[in-house]
């Protein structure tokens, strides 16, 4: 239950962000006076569709995107009508692609065509749908940051340990008299910190991270200091005691053991997990963060998916860093919602993140300058300003709108390419899915 929960509740935001990618090109198009026939979310056979006004709003079966169709989003051929005898393959597959277009266009609707926007507001209507991404990439993570909160180390007691680790007692626990047989009691044991107490300061140094407890005990082997702790209870209560000594291994920084030790100080307590919720004011950094790893993940796609493939037909196992289809986060988000030993808010704090995530990466994704991407269109409209910015200041008449039909033979294969490697993905999410 709680797994198809999960897979539901990443089913419906996916869908949701669709809808609304599709809303932020098609409301300031309709604000700019384009004519906008349809209104789809998804791709394939049509589930359900209801026409309002001039256009028909529906959903698809295949819910991997959608996409609205705007009438003249490729302009007339500035060379007129061509001779379609003399056109090679790609010229009669571009004239085919207008023609279709153009055809869609009655007399009183040329007015309305997207071609004819100017170039500020063809870079509106295509920036609108990978902006909407953004936002609600930016209100899930703020959401997951600021009130949800993220997992991290506190200075409360979960549990104190009771005896100093030995070499015949490496995790330090007390025989069934409750004495330490062949060592000493820990620090914390001797003062009498339970679980649930919150550490405050250390010999007057204030204890505010877990850091800081390291920072504080780490020259302080065999030194007698102040402890300050707050009780569960609520009292505060300070306490001075000898610190023991305790050797740990020293590892490189690849985490190899060098075979060296190094003494430290030890109070033998282990900390505690909570969430924490972060500022707002953290949340553009973090943005920023997450979007450069966006972009760096985007950039090894391909290499990723191409490795991926190979390893289908071995026995090497998944990356889990690896690349994710639709379909391995859907199992991913049911395997986070089913966990029976994370609390119910971190399942949420999980399951918003990855959301807010994947809308990251559509706004990244869609902001390649390549059709039939977002970008592509919007690379189009900045080179017809840039056009037009030319001549103005060489003094001559201003060129018409981008030909942008001439690109369709790169969006074709853009197309092969995107769903060849969706479908590896696909395929690796179905067959050999990564498991947490």
């Amino acid at each position: 239950m709680l797994t198809l929960l999960g897979i539901s509740f990443f089913a419906i935001g996916l869908l949701l962000s669709i809808a609304l990618h599709e809303l932020g090109h098609m409301a300031p198009a309709k604000k700019f006076g384009v004519k906008v026939p349809q209104y789809m979310v998804g791709f394939g056979p049509t589930l359900w569709s209801r026409i309002k006004g001039e256009t028909e709003y529906g959903i698809k079966a295949i819910p991997l995107g959608g996409y609205i169709r705007m009438i003249g989003m490729f302009p007339p051929n500035p060379k007129g009508v061509q001779d379609r005898e003399h056109l090679g393959r790609m010229g009669l597959m571009i004239e085919s692609a207008r023609e279709e277009v153009l055809a869609e266009i009655a007399p009183e609707d040329e007015p309305r065509t997207f071609y004819r926007l100017s170039v500020p507001k063809k870079l509106t209507v295509m920036f609108g749908g990978p902006f909407m991404n953004l936002v609600i990439a930016t209100i899930l993570f703020t959401i997951s940051l600021s009130v949800i909160g993220r997992p991290a180390v506190t200075t409360t007691v979960s549990e104190v340990v009771a005896c100093v680790p030995t070499s015949a007692n490496p995790n330090g626990i007390a025989s069934t008299s409750g004495t330490c047989e062949g060592g000493v009691s820990t620090p914390a044991s001797e003062i009498g910190l339970a679980a649930g107490d919150k550490l405050l300061t250390v010999n007057g140094t204030e204890i505010s991270t877990w850091e800081d407890l390291g920072t504080a005990l780490s020259d302080q082997a065999g030194n007698i200091v102040d402890v300050t702790y707050l009780t569960s209870s609520g009292e505060t209560v300070t306490k001075n005691v000898e610190v023991a000594a305790l050797e740990t291994p020293v590892f490189t920084e690849a985490g190899e053991p060098t075979g060296e030790v190094t003494t430290r100080g030890f109070l033998g307590i282990s900390p505690s997990f909570e969430l924490v919720q972060s500022p707002v004011s953290e949340v553009p950094g973090f943005m920023a963060t997450v979007t450069t790893s966006s972009i760096a993940a985007l950039m090894e796609f391909p290499a990723r998916v191409f490795g991926l493939a190979g390893d289908l037909f071995t026995e090497a196992p998944r990356d889990p860093e690896g690349p994710v289809s639709v379909v391995g986060i859907g199992r991913i988000s049911g395997q986070i919602a089913s966990s029976e030993e994370v609390p119910t808010i971190y399942k949420a704090g999980d399951l918003v993140t990855l959301l807010a995530s994947v809308n990251l990466f559509l706004f990244v994704f869609n902001m390649v300058p390549v059709l039939p991407l977002d970008g592509g269109h919007i690379a189009g409209a900045l080179y017809e300003g840039a056009r037009r910015q030319i001549a103005r200041v060489r003094r001559k008449p201003l060129p018409g709108p981008v030909d942008t039909a001439k690109m369709l033979p790169v969006a074709y294969a853009m197309s092969l390419v995107l769903l060849a490697m969706s479908a590896i993905v696909i395929l690796a999410d179905i067959i050999k899915p990564i498991v947490f």
